[in-house]
């Protein structure tokens, strides 16, 4: 059975402006859950659903969402390779996936970041959490809060292999180095700020700066990077 769901046809949206959202879970209750929270908001706008993976990725190449929220664990194609999928082809370079697990700790979130996705989030989080995740990663952020990223970067530093210095890295600056370096760390752009004794924009400026350089899609990207590079380690930033 087919429970894929269009909502909208390719290129429509009812809302001009709203931020277009595909939803990805196998549990109907789940879906509609999300779906009434998200399409309460005036600018937001639930533009199809999806029970498997393989749906997924073909409503995102059809209905180009803004946002996928992909459910970790689903049949038939399951949430890391779908996001893989959607992230690595050039026809959806605009479209931001946001992993939903049950557990905050969840095995696979380290694995879904690598394959592209723009942060997480757990699936009983509070309405007005799931909101802001949409909004911050519509906007091109990541949806990591700095206290995740540093306990996701401790949980899995013994999983990864050994840091492999990348070529890319030379063609930042000292500064930039040292701004993604703090990224890495968990840190927040006005966090970045403040240690660096710089305005929030010029941090900013510089987070942005060195995205375009390391061609990285956002800052999710970044923090892998950094942690891979051997640029951070757990613990060295205490």
């Amino acid at each position: 059975m087919n429970s894929a769901r269009n909502t909208a046809p390719h290129g429509a949206t009812q809302t001009p402006g709203a931020i277009r959202v595909l939803l990805a879970d196998d549990q109907t209750l789940v879906r509609a859950g999300f779906r009434s929270m998200l399409d309460d908001e005036d600018d937001i706008e639930v533009v199809g659903e999806a029970s498997d993976g393989e749906q997924a990725c073909a409503l995102a190449r059809q209905l180009r969402p803004d946002v996928v929220l992909m459910d970790i664990r689903m049949p038939v194609l399951d949430g890391l390779e779908a996001t893989a999928r959607i992230t690595a082809d050039p026809a959806l370079e605009g479209v931001r996936v946001v992993i939903l697990t049950t557990f905050d700790m969840d095995d696979y979130v380290y694995g879904a970041l690598r394959a592209g996705a723009s942060g997480f989030l757990v699936k009983d989080t509070e309405p007005m959490e799931l909101l802001h995740g949409v909004r911050v990663v519509a906007r091109g952020d990541a949806l990591i809060a700095p206290a995740v990223t540093r306990r996701l970067i401790a949980e899995f530093a013994g999983r990864s292999k050994q840091p492999d210095p990348s070529p890319r890295l030379n063609a930042l600056t000292d500064r930039e180095r040292e701004v993604m370096g703090l990224v890495g760390a968990g840190l927040s752009n006005d966090e970045i700020a403040q240690r660096l004794v710089l305005s929030p924009a010029t941090a900013k400026t510089h987070v942005s700066r060195i995205m375009t350089k390391l061609d990285v899609r956002d800052r999710a990207q970044l923090v892998i990077l950094a942690y891979e590079s051997g640029m951070i380690t757990p613990g060295w930033l205490a």
